[in-house]
């Protein structure tokens, strides 16, 4: 297949879904496919360009068979609402050029957010007559509406018209997590359209490895102390006041030690709230490069996962493949009917509490510094629904068959609609996914 991957996050940005996408991508030239990416200039979770991309409109690379078209953005350190429109609108414009540069695509995979992107993507499928699949990472603007980041009344009508389009439009559509599908569902979306595809591991790469003898421990003189590992994004839906908060209620225990890793911006802001709550058990720590993930991941002890209490089924954090792979106990702070609360729950290599509760949180936590073995259970358990379930492999297998579908039904329905006979044999010659 010739597969073209509209994705505003890509390889060097270090988390989030540029890593998965890159996984993807890279995959899938693996089993003998063309993909091409059209991206942003790499800039999460800084918000600033790289060095290296600064003052160009566009840069067209290879990296390990798959052809990147990168393209200019508006980017602020510091965004309002207005700023993160208009970067969107700034992707939107300036990707359709690149999106024209190169072999027609079989098939369009698109991920959002951002919702705009849609727009491109849409006239791109008219243009070169084929289908496209739209992947939902986050349901929007539903996230934005319930974190309180849009308030205008119109704005949320206009974002609503904007999402059903994009359900509408799309010739299928992908998404993370069962509780998406039971979202997508209840918005009139048919369910014969929606696949549920998880966000993956590489189990190979993540994986338990022994705590002692930790590079991660090591540098950051953390040998010997009981890690509580929070690592990724910190934004509106998170709430890390209440790690905060729990930690403040632990620092009497030594032994125990908070470490955050996110964006530095993030991290200033969460200092001043550590100083104010006394907490002088949190080291705050700045993304670290993928290659040092593996050991980060098997330096902690306790792998936290936290949601504010109005985040249901429209979020998905992609740490949890990670921490269950890695075989680190997860404490998830979320809603328990949202879907990161009833992955946990299914994997069994977590435990779930109230959100928003720095003593439920702060308990768990000790339970499990006293409880070896229950720790040992959620982490056994935790790694092999990592395998069984959210393996690459099985999500690559997915992907081609969904993308191999796409273009079939896309076809048969062009037969149908022109008058021409269907030559099935040779579809089902073409479809049959490389195994």
């Amino acid at each position: 297949m010739q597969i073209l991957i509209y994705s505003y996050n890509y390889y060097p940005e270090p988390i989030g879904i540029a890593p998965l996408m890159t996984e993807l991508a890279e995959g899938l030239v693996q089993r003998g496919h063309s993909v091409r990416v059209v991206t942003g200039m790499p800039n999460y979770p800084e918000r600033q360009i790289y060095k290296d991309y600064r003052g160009k409109w566009y840069a067209t690379e290879e990296r390990n068979g798959v052809t990147i078209q990168r393209c200019y953005l508006r980017i602020k350190s510091e965004p309002n609402f207005l700023d993160r429109v208009l970067l969107e609108m700034s992707f939107v414009f300036t990707s359709f050029p690149q999106a024209l540069k190169g072999i027609r695509p079989d098939v369009i995979f698109l991920t959002v957010p951002p919702l705009l992107l849609n727009l491109p993507t849409v006239l791109l499928g008219w243009l070169y007559n084929c289908p496209v699949v739209l992947n939902i990472q986050d349901i929007l603007p539903e996230a934005a509406i319930r974190v309180g980041l849009i308030k205008n009344k119109w704005m949320i009508r206009a974002l609503e018209i904007l999402e059903k389009f994009a359900y509408r439009t799309a010739s299928n559509i992908s998404v993370i997590s069962s509780g998406f599908v039971e979202n997508l569902v209840n918005k009139g979306v048919p369910a014969n359209k929606i696949v549920c595809i998880p966000n993956w591991v590489n189990t190979n790469f993540i994986q338990p490895l022994p705590s002692w003898n930790n590079s991660f421990r090591t540098a950051h003189k953390l040998d010997g102390k009981f890690i509580v590992l929070y690592s990724g994004n910190i934004a509106l839906t998170q709430g890390l006041e209440t790690v905060v908060e729990a930690a403040a209620s632990l620092r009497h225990l030594p032994e125990i030690i908070f470490v955050i890793v996110g964006e530095s911006q993030a991290l200033s802001r969460l200092q001043k709230y550590c100083h104010a709550c006394g907490a002088d058990n949190v080291l705050l720590l700045p993304l670290q490069p993928r290659e040092k993930l593996p050991q980060m991941l098997a330096a902690a002890n306790v792998g936290l996962v936290v949601q504010k209490r109005n985040v249901m089924n429209f979020n998905m954090p992609s740490k949890i493949p990670l921490l269950l792979a890695s075989g680190c106990p997860i404490v998830a702070s979320v809603p328990a009917k949202c879907s990161a609360a009833k992955a946990i729950k299914k994997s069994g290599g977590g435990i779930v509490i109230t959100p928003e509760s720095p003593n439920s949180l702060a308990k768990t936590i000790l339970d499990l510094y006293k409880n070896p073995n229950l720790a040992a259970i959620l982490a056994l358990k935790g790694r092999q629904f990592a395998i069984q379930r959210y393996s690459f492999e099985q999500a690559l297998d997915d992907y081609e068959a969904l993308f191999f579908n796409a273009i079939k039904s896309r076809a048969s329905t062009l037969d149908i609609l022109q008058g021409r006979k269907f030559d099935s044999l040779n579809w089902r010659l073409y479809a049959i996914p490389h195994k």
